[in-house]
């Protein structure tokens, strides 16, 4: 018998594939038309089928935010991987070393670490230079300091620097698309003058990665740019909804009515353990007007509304996709109400 979205065990999560293709089509066509490459980060979903949909419609490769993330996905064959957190254990190192991912560093010892573990590994690793643009996260934090690793980078003889990782968390979020634009035109801005450094010093800079969902009809246009890492567009979520992103909200969480005692409010399977709780809102119910949820605990949650009855599915955005989809071992990828792939999640299930 064929799966259903009424024979999911709740609750899950789902995807609409109609608007899921949509969403990476979108994605590719516009990267292709700015004459950018497209590394989308797949820590938006954890998911190998997934990232094979958005190499086959021309991404260049994937972003991994870990190691576990890339080893995975070298697993599966998949290439032009990017390592796009910086590392401080030689054993880790070794680890993306053997992946054939491209990495990122922010301090000279890095360097010396990384020229260790692809001497070992008798290959040569690709490096960018990792930038803190402005959320004092990761990166070089000076213009010097951004130089004096690419110099060393230069001198190592089992590295080749590629160029400058320039992301910025606070673009993805801002409260408009005009606050958008200047934080990113600023991000960027820097990062072209660290850029201009190094090739005053003679040093090799064809790549400049960066970009989010959040900045997409940005990035885009920004010429010195050359590759984008957006990772959300294909899922989406809450927060890029309230932000009007501008890609369809192709993922939901699906849970049941287990409780109708009260004439306002329903319970539902899904709570604390079932969404990302990161942000200041909680989910929204879809297709449901006016009605609001509410916490109830690790496994609960209320939704305010007289329609919904024992037994009803109801989908949810989540607010946050990357948290929320790393709490599941599965997506189910579905056509209208049927089921057309169940994809594993860090290949925590074998199917």
């Amino acid at each position: 018998m064929a799966l259903t979205k009424q024979s999911i065990p709740t609750p899950a999560l789902v995807v609409d594939l109609d608007l899921l293709e949509a969403n990476i089509a979108r994605a590719a066509s516009d990267a292709a038309a700015a004459g950018k490459q497209l590394r989308p980060h797949m820590k938006a979903h954890k998911c190998v089928p997934l990232a094979r949909r958005q190499i086959a419609a021309g991404a260049c490769g994937m972003c991994c935010a870990t190691v576990p993330e890339a080893e995975l996905l070298a697993k599966a064959g998949i290439s032009g991987l990017l390592l796009t957190s910086p590392l401080a254990d030689p054993r880790k190192m070794a680890r993306a070393v053997a992946t054939g991912a491209m990495v990122v560093v922010d301090h000279v010892t890095q360097v010396r670490w990384y020229q260790e573990a692809a001497a070992e590994a008798g290959t040569q690793v690709s490096v960018l230079v990792d930038l803190d643009i402005g959320d004092h996260r990761t990166g070089a934090a000076t213009l010097d300091q951004a130089v004096d690793i690419a110099l060393a980078l230069d001198q190592a003889s089992h590295l080749w620097l590629r160029g400058i990782q320039a992301y910025s968390v606070s673009g993805s979020h801002g409260a408009n698309e005009a606050e958008r634009r200047r934080i990113s035109a600023d991000c960027f801005a820097q990062a072209v003058a660290v850029r201009d450094a190094f090739a005053s010093h003679g040093l090799h800079t064809d790549i400049l990665s960066g970009g989010s969902t959040g900045t997409w009809t940005v990035d885009v246009t920004l010429p010195e740019v050359t590759e984008l890492q957006a990772g959300s567009y294909p899922l989406m979520d809450l927060a890029y909804r309230k932000i009007d992103a501008g890609f369809a909200n192709s993922m939901t969480v699906l849970a049941t009515v287990i409780s109708a005692n009260h004439a306002d409010f329903v319970t539902i399977d899904a709570g604390f353990k079932a969404f990302s709780t990161d942000r200041p809102f909680g989910p929204e119910p879809v297709g449901l007007p006016g009605a609001g949820y509410r916490w109830g605990g690790d496994e609960f949650g209320y939704i305010d509304s007289a329609k919904l009855r024992v037994g009803d599915r109801v989908e949810l955005l989540p607010p946050h996709c990357d948290p929320t989809a790393n709490l599941y071992d599965r997506i189910y990828a579905c056509r209208g109400n049927n089921v057309e792939e169940v994809w594993p999640v860090m290949e925590r299930i074998q199917l």
